[in-house]
């Protein structure tokens, strides 16, 4: 039984998951819905907060790179550098991007996880200049959200479509071998 939640723990944690899929894998798996919702959002959340905090450090490391280099250039020369090179955005990024351009951070943040998954939405948050408190605010309450609708909707809609589901699901057999 312990592995079992173990595993929703991880593969919550797991940027190419999310709990939006995670949660109703488990409870259909025969899982109780309170722990299952209790790990993937403790799961996700650690992960979207470390994310933050990596892209904040390299933010902060290359203000001070381009500082430097800023001082290093001789400016009456009038050399000019691009250090905002333009990058070729992803699908994902640019559905990001026109959701922060749309709704600010919350509506990314909030909307994002289901659209782009919370760690792309978190990413994006940071790279479109909010701050680290904010960000991980917005995830939070965000994820917490998204942790209760779906296993609110879960619980009800397996009971309601699948009223034979066993006690004794594949993942509880799974992983009792």
């Amino acid at each position: 039984m312990f592995l079992s939640y173990l595993f929703v723990f991880v593969l919550a944690a797991i940027p190419l998951f999310e709990l939006v899929a995670v949660i109703p894998l488990a409870i259909i798996g025969g899982l109780s819905p309170l722990p299952t919702a209790i790990l993937a959002f403790l799961g996700n959340a650690l992960t979207v907060i470390l994310l933050i905090v990596f892209v904040d450090h390299v933010k902060k490391w290359k203000r001070k790179r381009q500082r430097k280099r800023i001082e290093e250039i001789d400016l009456e020369e009038g050399i000019e550098e691009d250090w905002e090179a333009e990058k070729e955005e992803s699908k994902k990024g640019k559905r990001a991007r026109a959701l922060f351009d749309k709704y600010g951070l919350p509506g990314l943040t909030i909307i994002g996880p289901f659209f782009v998954g919370s760690h792309i939405s978190a990413f994006m948050g940071m790279s479109f200049g909010s701050k680290r408190k904010m960000v991980t605010s917005w995830m939070m309450v965000s994820l917490l959200l998204w942790t209760v609708v779906t296993a609110v909707a879960s619980r009800y809609g397996v009971t309601y479509f699948m009223p034979n589901v066993e006690e004794d699901g594949f993942l509880i057999r799974l992983f009792s071998r």
